[in-house]
This record gives C-alpha cells, structure tokens and sequence, in this order.
C-alpha cells in the first residue's frame, strides 16, 4: 500500500490574487488559518512574511493530546500567486503544500484559492491513511472558509488602524489578535509584564506590601494609536473566595477607569479615539424566560455587579469625547477555549450530560463571528455604548447539550444535577452556570449585522471540523 497521500481544494475568493497572498504573508495568517480543534501553537516565525526560506516552527496538540513538534519552510514564492510549504522538521515522511491564487475568469477582480497537499506517511501509519486523509480534507475545508469570510470582512473596513489591545494572550485576545493582523491592522499589545519589542507595559500596581496599590498608564504611550481593545481581567471561572471575588472586581473597574482616563488625557496627543471594552452577558443576571436587550437593566448580584462596574469604568474616556463601544459577550464557541473546551472531555467519552434542569437559556456565538464583532466595532463611526454579542438565537442548555452530542457523534444521557454543581462550585454555579440567559442581539440585528453562523449546529460544525460525512445534514 502506498503512503502517499494527496488532497485538494479551489474555493472561490471576494479579492484579487494580490490581496489573497498579501493577506496570508501577514503576521498572524498561520494562526488565523488553524483549526481549532488541532490545538498549534506557533512558536518561532524566522524570516519576513512568505520570503523564500522563512521558516515556521509550531507545536500541534490534536485533540489535546501530546503532539508533535514540527517546522515549515516556504519556497517556490510567486507574489501575488502562489507559494509552497515544505516540512523540514515534522511528523511525515514527506509535506508539501502548495497554495495557488488564480484570477476567476468568471468574476473579475476575484480570485480561486487552490490548495494542493502532497504528503508521505510514516510506515508506522499505513493504516491510518484513511483518517489522515479526512483529517486534511477537514482542515482544508475550515481554512477556506476562515479566509473568504475574513477577506470579505476587511474589504469593508475603511482603511487599517492602530489598535493597542490588553489580555491579548487571553482567549478572547489569541483569537482577535491574528484577526486585525491579517487585515493589515497594527497591534500594540499592552501588557502587566516587563514590554518586548511592540509591546507596552501598563497596569503596572504600586504599593504591593501594603495598602491596595494604584494601576498606572503614561498617556503618552498611547500617542499614534486609532482605538485600543481592552479584554484584561482576572479569570471569573476561578474559585470564589472573598479575595478571588475583590480580585476579579477590582482588575475590570480600577483598571478600565485607569485605561480610560490615560485615553482622555492622550486626546490632545494624537492618542486613540475608540475604546472598544469587553463585558459579559453576566450583566443581566438570572433572567429567567424574559427576553433581555441592550436595554434591559441589570440583574442582582456578583457576577452583575462587577459588570456593571466594569462597563461604569470606561465613562472618563466617554466624557473626554471618545467613542466607546461596551460589547456584553456571550458564550464563545471554540474547543480552544472557554465553556466548550472544558466540555470536550466528557462528551468525547459519551459521559456528557445537560447541567441542572437543561431548561436555562444560553446565548452563544461562534469564534469567528466574535471577531467579526469586535472587528465592526473599530471600524464603523456609528457603533457605541452597549452591544449584545451574541448569537442570532439562543438555546435551552438541554439543546445545546444535545446539539454537542450530535456533533460528535456521542449520546448525551448523563445529566449533572443542580445539587452536584453547587457542591462543586458554590455560589458560582447559580450565578454562571445555572443561570437562564435569553440574550438577543437587537444593536447588531438593527445595524442589519449578517452573522457567518446562523445557528448553533453551523457554529459547531465548524469549528469542530464536522464534515458531512461525520454528520448528514439531515440529521440536523
């Protein structure tokens, strides 16, 4: 049995043949461009873009198990046509992938993608030819998705910006980052640690040792920056003690009204005029089957409370005259992240279950379309104050459980009861898991927002990699 393998794909583009290789030779391009259920991490980029012998050296982690470590070189270099990947360091025997952008000669000014993967398998693996081939199939499936709809999308901003972004290594952050790279959009990452190289340090805390300390940011480092993305703050999934609890309260409210400040003050200096700063359906609190917007007043207790406080902190940067967008942020659907990474495991195993009653309402939305969001909110004039980022439509808990199993092909018959999840996580599990969210998206529904998943089993097909021979269609 031969262990070559060879697998193809075209998929029309909205650009040109230049814009297409110009938007994969940009920073973050390979991070945009791997699937997430893989799980890479890309650990050394040498050499500019796609320039002859610029190597790749990532890290893949499939399914979260041990992985391998592998790098990759580009060659045959055309632009604005085409280049190769070749694996210098890696799993096969033998990797070339190739990737062509041709003129359509349907739709002048577009272009087709062309993605050519030759590959030789190790001995070891001729009996799994069958699943690597479907494995390719999937990823070159995901990847021409992610790069038609996120050429489109920048098609539409008016021109590239500077944006300094915070908890850019968070999961929300490693998800938007690659997105504005891509798109010709400079990122400054403001950072708590000791700035590399186009870094900023800020939220720096004085007095440690005693008294509560003061966050801090020189206006004059936000000098030539368009807008900042500000995501920092402490993990709310952590366990609740009275000290974790100030924590999380304290690094949203003192550091956004420090952030905001410091972009009042900068005004004068060239400094940004947008503040786009998330926040969390959280806001609304357990609202049971009642139907919340924008609106909507918030709800009663911790997780609303900081919130509230958190979105509070951003009005000296409003009163300065900055734009200020609040986006209120659902559940982000990504097995790299968040609830459906923690998730995973045991519906894998079938041991998968709905939470509590399964009758709560969740509101979801797709990683891709939440980049799509924060990506509306740079860059149309018109969008301020509070934005419901959220799905079109949200579900009970029993179908979203539902719609996991489905999508993985495994029974979900083993509830978790309410009383379980309150032994394990206490308060936190009334106020975040438990809780009935009906969120609609009446800001981005009225600015006739289009989203790139309409529903949930759309949203996790793709970025579980479902492909319809895993799952008919009409078993949705």
């Amino acid at each position: 049995m031969s262990t070559e393998l060879i697998v193809e794909r075209r998929s029309p583009l909205p650009v040109s043949p230049d814009e297409a290789f110009a938007w994969h030779a940009r920073p973050g391009a390979p991070e945009s461009l791997v699937p997430p259920w893989i799980g890479i991490e890309v650990l050394e980029h040498t050499g500019q873009g796609l320039a002859p012998g610029s190597r790749t050296r990532f890290r893949a982690r499939p399914c979260g198990l041990h992985g391998f470590t592998a790098e990759h070189e580009h060659a045959d270099v055309e632009p604005g046509r085409g280049f190769t990947d070749i694996q210098v360091e890696g799993p096969f025997d033998r990797w070339m992938h190739t990737h062509r952008f041709e003129p359509d000669p349907e739709h002048p000014g577009r272009s087709v993608v062309h993605d050519r993967i030759v590959c030789e398998l190790p001995l070891g693996l001729r009996l799994g030819r069958r699943r690597v081939r479907h494995e390719l199939i999937r990823i070159l499936a995901y990847r021409h998705a992610v790069t038609a709809a996120d050429l489109a999308m920048h098609a539409r901003a008016p021109r590239p910006l500077h944006v300094g972004v915070t908890g850019a290594s968070g999961f929300i952050g490693s998800l938007l980052v690659p997105v504005l790279t891509t798109g010709g959009h400079r990122v400054t990452r403001l950072v708590r640690r000791p700035a590399g190289e186009g870094e900023i340090q800020w939220g720096r805390e004085r007095g440690r040792g005693g008294g509560s300390g003061e966050f801090e940011l020189e206006p004059r480092l936000l000098r030539g920056m368009d807008a900042i993305v500000h995501l920092a703050g402490e993990n709310i999934g952590r366990g609740w003690t009275e000290a974790s609890k100030r924590e999380i309260r304290e690094s949203r409210s003192r550091g956004t009204r420090v952030l905001a400040g410091a972009m009042g003050r900068a005004l004068d200096h060239d400094g940004p005029r947008v503040l786009v700063s998330a926040s969390a359906i959280g806001i609304y609190g357990d609202r049971g089957e009642e139907t919340l917007t924008e609106a909507s007043p918030a709800g009663t207790g911790f997780l609303p409370e900081v919130a509230k406080e958190w979105e509070q902190a951003t009005e000296p940067a409003e009163a300065a005259g900055i734009r200020v967008v609040r986006l209120r942020i659902g559940l982000p659907l990504s097995p790299a992240g968040g609830l459906l990474q923690r998730m995973l495991p045991p519906f894998r195993l079938g041991v998968g279950g709905k939470l509590g009653s399964g009758k709560q309402w969740m509101s979801w939305i797709s990683a891709d379309d939440l980049g799509e969001v924060f990506h509306l909110a740079l860059t149309r004039e018109t969008v301020r104050g509070p934005v419901n980022t959220v799905g079109p439509e949200p579900v009970r808990n029993a179908d979203f459980t539902r719609a996991v199993g489905r999508a993985l092909g495994r029974p979900t018959v083993l509830p978790v009861p309410s009383v379980a999840l309150r032994v394990l996580f206490g308060e936190m599990a009334d106020q975040a898991i438990l809780a009935s969210l009906r969120v609609t998206p009446y800001v981005l529904r009225g600015m006739g927002h289009r989203y790139r998943h309409e529903t949930l089993e759309a949203a996790l097909k793709h970025v579980l990699g479902v492909t319809s021979a895993d799952y008919p269609e009409d078993a949705i």
